[in-house]
């Protein structure tokens, strides 16, 4: 009897002949660290991305077909089950499922955080993921966020024996139901911490903040009806945001980031794009001042998503924050016409149709905007008098609950003078921003004080300006 050959198998994954006997994919040892890598996304060649089934499903600009493309790859040997990349990602296999086969998802937060699990090359995205300088999006997962909100607060050793007679303090129970009188206290509580801000800074009150945040985020996990949940959320997130702004006033980055990414989370669960597009301004805001416009102009892009959902003032806020990230980044034309760009905005703005915490952004706040973006311009010699006079307008418009922005514009104002102008009329602009800073408790307004000392330092024979830096000296002394 003529014996029929069998046909030599090869393993799925490194290529090695197949004993006869083993009727799997896979040879032993890429059978092993198949199951090793079943904990977690497997490490992926390049060429893994470079199938045309990868492609096609990449050029859609649909992360449920990308992910589909993914699982059924033939690298894998068999398709990866739904449950176990869904495992994976933090989602349920019937939540993978309608991923997979409904309209393309448009959170931005998860797009990106879906993406960093499977190691997409950022090349082959339809988006850009943030840089890695920690200001990502949503590299965690929400109860990450709520822990990271809740454990924000550290303490001296020195004041333990006084947390200890705290300690005894009953907490402040949390309903079993939270209705439309817990959301307007949590509501309240954002627009008074928020006005405390604007007037003194975040420095003297984060602690109260951070301690009515873990409440209202405890608050989330209470019974709450359908008709409620959204406001619910979209309070927490509010209030998040306010704390968030105030610990990157105070210089607390880690803290402000992860307030931040609770008031994310929170917009995007519930879809409130105008709450999402706030606090994507002000995480630009934050990453733009340590000193990384890329990762601010990224945030903006994404807070620029479907900006037809934004009123005209969130979008001339936007077109302001992207304008400052460009002049940072010695774009001089582009910051220009994104400074039209927010003007022409605000010509249509209407305080009826602005969410609550939109209330700040007056002229005088826009103004205040756009003359800081074009402050750095004006360094460079270009749009000098147009910056001083958005400065001077800010300086002006700005009420006595505005302590703070007063104060900023007033001392960039006295240093662009220095810089560019009349020291003596610089010395007398920084004179009238001194007693409005005096006031403050804010690490950025103090960092302002010290660049527009660095200013006066060529200038010191006068004996205006010579006053001038012995008060700043006196006011950074208690800063």
């Amino acid at each position: 009897m003529t014996r029929v050959p069998q046909m030599q198998r090869y393993c799925a994954r490194c290529g090695t002949r197949l004993n006869n006997y083993n009727l799997e994919s896979f040879c032993a040892p890429c059978e092993s660290a198949s199951r090793d890598e079943r904990q977690g996304p497997p490490h992926l060649p390049p060429a893994f991305w470079q199938t045309d089934q990868m492609r096609d499903a990449l050029a859609t600009w649909h992360m449920g077909r990308m992910i589909f493309a993914y699982r059924t790859h033939p690298f894998h040997g068999r398709a990866l089950p739904q449950e176990l990349v869904a495992n994976w990602l933090g989602l349920t296999q019937a939540q993978l499922s309608r991923i997979e086969k409904g309209p393309a998802p448009e959170q931005f937060s998860k797009l990106i955080r879906w993406a960093e699990i499977l190691a997409v090359p950022p090349e082959l995205l339809w988006f850009k993921l943030p840089a890695s300088s920690g200001a990502t999006l949503d590299h965690v997962n929400r109860q990450d966020f709520m822990r990271a909100a809740l454990s924000v607060t550290v303490v001296a050793a020195t004041q333990q024996p006084l947390l200890e007679l705290l300690g005894k303090i009953e907490p402040t129970p949390i309903p079993s139901m939270v209705g439309p009188s817990e959301i307007e206290q949590v509501r309240t509580a954002a627009r008074e911490f928020s006005s405390w801000d604007h007037t003194y800074g975040g420095g003297l009150v984060r602690e109260a903040v951070s301690a009515q945040l873990r409440y209202a985020v405890n608050l989330l996990s209470a019974g709450c009806g359908k008709k409620h949940r959204r406001e619910l959320h979209s309070a927490v997130g509010f209030l998040g945001h306010t704390a968030g702004f105030m610990a990157f006033d105070a210089y607390a980055h880690t803290d402000a980031r992860s307030m931040f990414q609770l008031g994310l989370t929170c917009a995007e669960e519930v879809g409130d794009w105008h709450l999402r597009g706030k606090v994507l301004s002000s995480m630009a805001r934050q990453a733009i001042w340590c000193g990384h416009p890329d990762d601010g102009l990224t945030f903006i892009e994404l807070a620029m998503v479907r900006a037809d959902r934004l009123t005209a003032t969130e979008r001339a806020m936007l077109h302001a924050a992207r304008a400052r990230a460009l002049a940072k980044l010695h774009r001089t034309e582009e910051a220009v016409r994104a400074v039209g760009q927010a003007d022409e905005e605000f010509a249509s703005t209407s305080s009826d149709n602005d969410p609550p915490w939109m209330a700040y952004y007056d002229a005088a706040q826009h103004s205040g905007d756009t003359g800081h973006t074009l402050f750095d311009v004006a360094l460079d010699g270009r749009f000098v008098g147009e910056a001083r006079t958005r400065l001077k307008a800010a300086v002006t418009g700005h009420t006595a609950p505005f302590v703070r922005s007063r104060a900023i514009s007033g001392i960039k104002l006295a240093s662009l003078t220095m810089a560019t102008g009349d020291p003596l009329e610089a010395a007398s602009f920084g004179q009238a921003a001194l007693v409005d800073a005096g006031h403050l408790r804010s690490r950025r307004a103090a960092d302002d004080l010290r660049e527009l000392r660095m200013f006066a330092e060529p200038h010191i024979r006068a004996t205006e300006v010579e006053e001038l830096r012995a008060r700043i000296d006196r006011t950074l002394v208690h800063a």
